[in-house]
């Protein structure tokens, strides 16, 4: 637990500074937007559209300047996945959190819009995981392709998860659904918050 605690303060400690200024920019401007065009102020939407922001933030963090164990590319299928042994520390930052990483990206994709079909869900988790690998390639990091099928895994959860949400709130009152939805965001960011460090 102490290990997680300073973990934490470590990753936050480099990555607080843009986060708040994002944050004081995104709020500043959609709070202007709000009052010019005499828009509703929804607040678990507007909590989404910020957490989705911040992930986005924290997941450049993650796939570009976290320092990782290397043991070169691997562009063949299934070779790294069974280099793991389950339940170790490294089976939980590599597997598990190569699928947690993209859950949230196939939860916000799925709800900002409005998929109701797994295929589109699908196309856009795999260019989002390609292109990071490739982007991870040409920077000196690593590719792998065990990744990019961890990575569909999360994505795919996440999208599950968006579809059974709306299935749920599809039949709830309006502050029933926005306290569903900012319980969701909370579970999410812990989840985010624990897998970027």
């Amino acid at each position: 637990m102490f290990k997680l605690a300073t973990d934490l303060i470590a990753f936050m400690e480099n990555t607080w500074p843009i986060i708040a200024i994002t944050i004081i920019a995104i709020v500043s401007l959609r709070i202007t937007y709000l009052v010019k065009y005499k828009k509703e102020f929804v607040l678990y939407e507007e909590i989404l559209h910020l957490i989705f922001v911040v992930y986005i933030l924290l997941f450049f963090q993650v796939v570009t300047y976290q320092d990782v164990i290397s043991y070169g590319n691997n562009f063949i299928p299934f070779k790294e996945l069974t280099r793991y042994s389950i339940g170790s520390s490294l089976f939980y930052k590599n597997i598990i959190g190569n699928i947690l990483l993209f859950m949230p990206y196939g939860f916000f994709a799925s709800y900002f819009l409005r998929l109701d079909k797994k295929k589109i869900a699908f196309l856009l988790v795999l260019l989002v995981s390609l292109g990071i690998e490739c982007v991870q390639l040409v920077i000196g990091r690593c590719f792998d392709v065990d990744d990019i099928f961890l990575n569909i895994i999360g994505g795919m959860l996440g999208y599950f998860l968006y579809r059974l949400l709306y299935r749920i709130t599809d039949k709830m009152s309006k502050g029933a659904i926005s306290t569903l939805l900012v319980t969701v965001i909370i579970v999410l960011t812990i989840v985010l918050l624990y897998v970027m460090m």
